[in-house]
């Protein structure tokens, strides 16, 4: 697989196919590479962005704007399954490297273009980033307090989403070329991505004139009790349906809050919301901790956790036990702890040892055995400039 991808949406995809056993050739342009290499916080000038990104894949640092550089690309791609890339529509195809050229050379070809906007579309040619995604997207608009600005989400919502969205479709393109022998373009955008989240708001307003979506801040909009509430030393999340209120109830030893007409459905629960937001932090001030308060919740199945900073996940029991956070052994920087591989199987995944490849670490190897090249030839594009490589 060629991997012509920068930043985070594109890498984030490739890295998914890394684990599920793809050989991920990474072009990267020189002099500096991926600009994730430069992302802090840095040890011994090793990025953990692009340590998180990029481990396992080959480094080839090749320059495309020139036409020997292309031209590489173009022979590589006649002897791989799937290209991705993330730069602006219309970049590829003026390298001569679009799906259009690369598909002549390799009709079976899988090709997956990330962008922001999509290929098509009068914003196509727009500049896009994750906030200006989250905007369009209609995501922003539901994040935040009813009577505040507009609110983003605290990570790359768009961005990682894209990525996800592109590993899912390739694995389905290369199945339907398995079933046709056909290859295929997908055009996988951070904004569709975004915009395929809201699973109420769209068709809530084409089916009800009156309806407006709206942020509702800490409390969910159509359910009650459900949103954040303030413990001692912390916050909690609760969300009860009909099924779970009863038990809500129970465990803050009021039972008898099951018959009060305020309360006895969600429609009036959700018109009593301030006076149950009340009732839940008044006993949960009760409590000295907010562990305590999870204890009481969780002995009585009430739907309910903390709201973790990032942080708290290294050593958290349940993330440790499942395994979603690891700790992979740098060259450079050392031990550093990142996010698992989010799928579990049956079947064997391939082992976790991969490393991050020095800018160019590759170039020779990736030459010399997929397209046969000699160390001489390898040599002289180097000296051309076509070729770079920098050590760790």
């Amino acid at each position: 697989m060629l991997d012509l991808t920068r930043y985070v949406a594109g890498p984030v995809c490739t890295r998914l196919l890394v684990e599920m056993g793809a050989d991920v050739i990474k072009v990267e342009h020189p002099p500096y590479g991926d600009p994730n290499r430069s992302s802090r916080p840095r040890i011994n000038r090793r990025s953990g962005a692009h340590i998180q990104q990029n481990r396992g894949k080959r480094s080839l640092c090749i320059d495309i704007n020139t036409d020997a550089g292309a031209a590489l690309i173009r022979d590589l791609a006649a002897h791989v399954d799937v290209v991705v890339e993330n730069f602006s529509p219309g970049v590829m195809d003026r390298k001569g490297l679009g799906y259009g050229a690369l598909s002549a050379i390799n009709p079976d070809l899988v090709m997956a273009s990330i962008s922001g906007f999509g290929q098509t579309g009068t914003l196509a040619a727009q500049p896009c980033f994750d906030l200006v995604a989250q905007g369009y997207a209609g995501i922003m608009h539901m994040t935040g307090d009813p009577d505040g600005p507009p609110t983003f989400a605290g990570i790359a919502v768009a961005d990682n989403n894209a990525g996800v969205h592109a590993f899912a479709a390739i694995g389905h393109a290369l199945f339907h070329r398995e079933r046709t022998g056909e290859g295929t373009h997908l055009d996988i955008a951070m904004v569709d991505s975004l915009f395929h989240f809201q699973e109420e708001a769209i068709h809530a307003a084409s089916m009800d004139p009156e309806f407006v979506a709206m942020r509702s801040g800490r409390e969910h909009p159509s359910i009650a009790p459900a949103g954040t509430f303030r413990a001692p030393d912390g916050w909690v999340t609760i969300l009860c349906t009909e099924a779970q209120v009863r038990n809500l109830w129970a465990a803050m030893g009021q039972p008898e809050l099951v018959d009060d007409p305020r309360f006895d459905t969600n429609p009036h629960r959700t018109a009593h919301r301030r006076e149950i937001r009340v009732l839940i932090e008044r006993w949960m001030a009760t409590f000295d901790t907010y562990d305590e308060v999870l204890a009481a919740l969780a002995a009585s199945r009430v739907p309910s956790g903390p709201v973790l900073a990032p942080g708290d996940a290294l050593t958290h029991p349940h993330f440790v036990e499942r395994g979603l956070v690891r700790t992979v052994e740098d060259p450079l920087a050392g031990s550093v702890v990142l996010p698992a591989f989010p799928f579990r199987s049956t079947s064997p995944l391939p082992p976790d040892d991969y490393e991050t490849a020095a800018l160019g670490e590759h170039n020779a190897e990736v030459l010399v055995e997929i397209l046969g090249l000699s160390q001489e030839r390898v040599a002289q594009l180097a000296a051309d400039g076509v070729l770079a490589s920098k050590g760790h």
